[in-house]
């Protein structure tokens, strides 16, 4: 059985037609794509506390189906009692179906979960066509057990799409259902 995500299907039979006549590009191939989601979570906390690296990289492989990769400081801050190659965060590079497959989620059950939503802000384009989404509690996700979580804790999810620009950029996310907060 050959598995398709439902979003992928959905990019070739509606998005890609949507943006074609939006844009007026000549060839289908003109068309944006998401190229891959990044998530990330910085832990400053993780200096004092090894254990919550531990817990971070289990929630993160819950969400995201995939094992995440420790990231090492750069350079010594004394302020702050870090060394150099100390672990202070987790992150997870998605791509192909496991991308659309947390894209799904992420639209259809996480989002939702956000106490008082009524949106995402269109202001995390950074000018060259990727979109960067901060959330600020890791429970609004499902895989997640209320229960069992030590501390709550923030990531922050990075679209990067072919686009050549942001106005691209949010029309292809918008076909894929985010919710952005100004409709037009």
């Amino acid at each position: 059985m050959d598995y398709k995500p439902r979003l992928q299907a959905k990019y070739k039979n509606e998005v890609i037609p949507a943006l074609m006549k939006q844009f007026q590009f000549k060839n289908h191939m003109q068309v944006p794509v998401l190229k891959k989601i990044c998530v990330n979570q910085g832990m400053g906390d993780a200096i004092a506390d090894k254990k919550l690296l531990d817990v971070s990289v289990s929630e993160m492989s819950m969400i995201t189906g995939q094992k995440p990769v420790l990231t090492k400081s750069r350079k010594d801050i004394s302020n702050f009692k870090l060394r150099k190659g100390m672990p202070i965060g987790v992150r997870v590079t998605l791509r192909g179906d496991k991308m659309y497959e947390f894209l799904d989620r992420l639209i259809s059950v996480a989002l939702p979960r956000i106490r008082d939503f009524r949106g995402i802000n269109d202001k995390g384009f950074d000018g060259r066509g990727n979109y960067t989404l901060g959330v600020t509690e890791q429970i609004i996700f499902p895989e997640i057990n209320i229960d069992k979580i030590s501390k709550i804790m923030g990531l922050d999810i990075t679209f990067v799409t072919s686009a050549k620009n942001d106005k691209e950029a949010l029309a292809l996310l918008k076909e894929f259902g985010l919710p952005f907060k100004n409709q037009k």
